[in-house]
């Protein structure tokens, strides 16, 4: 999955696959990337976000289990 870089202090970069509704993430802290099912709305909400370290705490981390990729 293609990852673009975002402006975060949690996140380094962050990708999106519609068809299987996969976020996938690459951590700031120790480089690791990680998979969470996301459906459309809510990455539109985390593209769109002020923080999207926060919104990504509040509407996936805390809510939806993940998966380590690398």
């Amino acid at each position: 999955m293609e990852r673009k870089a975002v402006s975060s202090s949690l996140l380094t970069s962050m990708g999106y696959d519609p068809e299987t509704q996969t976020l996938e993430v690459e951590f700031s802290s120790n480089g690791g990337v990680w998979q969470y099912p996301c459906s459309p709305s809510t990455y539109a909400r985390l593209r769109q976000a002020d923080s999207i370290g926060r919104a990504f705490i509040s509407e996936i981390r805390n809510k939806v289990v993940g998966e380590r990729i690398s």
